[in-house]
């Protein structure tokens, strides 16, 4: 017996937001054609925005982190897409079957076409997900498909004989879940499980690292131009199946790491949009343009964190990893250095899944207790005093609002415990690199949520070389509760086996979570109907310049 899946899923997702602007300011940007000039050309569509570094992955399998993901949302599409209201809405597929005990999904897909006009098949969708389970293949997020019934087995052991995913023909996908999973749908939007062309793919195996021919994508836009460090030209993607809601030509996409000046080339009319989520605005300029009233908030499902490298002495004691934590002044550091109106994060899942996670599990700005963990690290570790402990490293990506967070934590860190620390930045390609092979003490990163529930943010610390496990850590109960939470339906039993796994991770400090993360960001009065949903992921399909 299966339960037909027709108009709108009921999920929970965190509040999202439809942007819009009403007045239409005079512009010297403006490409409006003169009126009445039949024979003036017609005026393109453009949206200009700005990636804070350079996509370090556009092929869906292999992304990993939010600048890919922001490209890639637009040039392609999964079975489902978040649509406006906040929910997972038939996408790629234009049908889906779910079986009445809620593990088997049967997907049937819409007539359409890839960029290059080959039909987008359920063979596709089968082709790619088994490519992310190829462990040869190396994709940090394989552990998104671990839901699938054979799924897990598959990345360890490279056989795909047992995976329950199966393209029944061209328009028929059929998947078996371990458990039912009620965010199924939502996964299915996400970009880790977007379609490949799998015959380009087959004969071009290196399709993604550039654009061109072989650079094929099913969704409102298609990638025409890379210029790599330098730009991305997105145009409308023709052969799109809903091109009629597509209202831009074209995005353009600069490559610029400096706020400041991708500010600056937004005050100069260069820019249409400023800032979060695809890229951030200088933090000590937030306070002035919120006091101008041209500033945007929205609070975001994520947390900024620092990784803790746990296989690199003196960070392996516990005692110090927590003194680290316990010494930072969070409130402090937003009132006055991130300036962006985030919360304080003394838990790892931000408050928007868990609401008493505003309080979290340990106080912030405990010096004192912060000494107490020292002296007892000290003692474990042979040292007399902090003196003696080896300088720290504390690493993350050019940013200046990331140095100016580094600075500030540093100050802390020599203020209150004695500790000797030193800063390292490095271009986001390579920061990233150092993280996954672990060549890093301290390290910061960000986690948005790719589905509302805790476990997304959880399970990233399940294995010790997980796909996005920067640190080293695992933890026998930790991961036991994971597990147990995959087969608990009761939803009031389930949250307390996450809140138990939490307990676990901020009592062994391998992340220390600093705040979490609120969305800021400016835009032309002209820019109408681009969509953040509450991922912060961001959206142009239904974007339109208003000029």
């Amino acid at each position: 017996m299966r339960t037909k899946w027709s108009i709108l899923l009921a999920v929970v997702l965190t509040a999202s937001m439809l942007l819009s602007a009403c007045s239409k300011p005079d512009s010297p940007a403006s490409t409006d054609a003169p009126r009445g000039d039949d024979n003036a050309p017609a005026a393109v569509a453009e949206m200009r925005i700005n990636l804070h570094s350079e996509p370090p992955a556009l092929h869906p399998g292999l992304a990993s982190d939010n600048v890919s993901g922001g490209v890639l949302n637009q040039t392609f599409e999964g079975l489902t897409r978040i649509g406006r209201d906040g929910s997972p809405e038939p996408a790629a597929a234009e049908k889906i079957d779910i079986s009445e005990d809620q593990k088997v999904y049967t997907f049937t897909l819409r007539d359409a076409l890839w960029s290059n006009g080959d039909p987008v098949t359920a063979q596709d969708f089968e082709y790619a997900w088994k490519w992310v389970l190829d462990p040869n293949n190396e994709a940090k997020y394989a552990y998104q498909l671990y839901y699938i019934q054979g799924a897990e087995e598959a990345n360890s052991s490279g056989s795909m004989d047992n995976v329950r995913i199966k393209a029944l023909n061209d328009k028929t996908l059929e998947v078996e879940l371990v458990n039912p999973t009620p965010y199924f749908l939502e996964l299915t939007s996400f970009y880790t499980y977007f379609p490949i062309n799998s015959k380009i793919a087959a004969e071009q195996p290196k399709w993604a690292e550039n654009a061109g021919d072989a650079y094929t994508s099913n969704g409102p836009f298609v990638l025409t131009e890379w210029q790599h460090s330098s730009k991305l030209l997105l145009k409308k993607n023709d052969n799109y199946w809903d091109k009629n809601t597509v209202k831009l030509d074209q995005i353009v996409m600069t490559i610029v790491n400096d706020e400041s000046t991708a500010l600056a080339m937004y005050e100069n009319n260069e820019l249409d949009w400023a800032g979060k989520p695809i890229d951030a605005l200088p933090t000590d300029t937030l306070a002035s343009l919120r006091e101008a009233g041209v500033l945007n908030a929205q609070a975001s499902a994520g947390t900024y964190f620092y990784n803790l490298n746990i296989n690199e002495p003196p960070l392996d004691n516990t005692n110090l990893r927590k003194a680290l934590a316990y010494a930072i002044d969070r409130q402090s550091l937003i009132d006055n250095v991130s300036q962006g109106g985030e919360l304080p994060a003394m838990a790892f899942v931000p408050p928007t899944i868990f609401e008493d996670n505003t309080v979290g599990y340990f106080p912030d700005n405990a010096v004192d207790q912060a000494k107490q963990y020292l002296e007892l690290a000290l003692k474990e570790l042979g040292y007399a005093s902090a003196a003696e402990l080896p300088t720290l490293t504390l690493s993350y990506n050019t940013s200046e609002g990331h140095q100016k967070i580094a600075q500030a934590i540093q100050d802390m860190w020599i203020n209150n415990l004695g500790i000797d620390v030193t800063l390292d930045n490095s271009e986001w390609k390579v920061y990233i690199e150092k993280l996954q092979t672990r060549d890093y003490q301290i390290g910061r990163l960000g986690w948005v949520a790719d589905f509302n529930d805790a476990v997304n943010f959880l399970e990233t610390l399940r294995d010790h070389d997980g796909g996005n496990n920067n640190t080293g850590w695992e933890n026998a109960e930790y991961k036991k509760l994971l597990q147990q939470s995959a087969m608990e339906s009761d939803a009031a039993k389930r949250r307390q086996l996450l809140k138990s796994a939490e307990e676990i991770l901020m009592d062994e400090m391998p992340i220390i979570p600093i705040y979490f993360y609120s969305n800021t960001w400016l835009q032309k009065d002209y820019v109408q109907d681009v969509f953040i949903d509450g991922l912060s992921n961001i959206h142009f399909k239904w974007a339109y310049i208003d000029k």
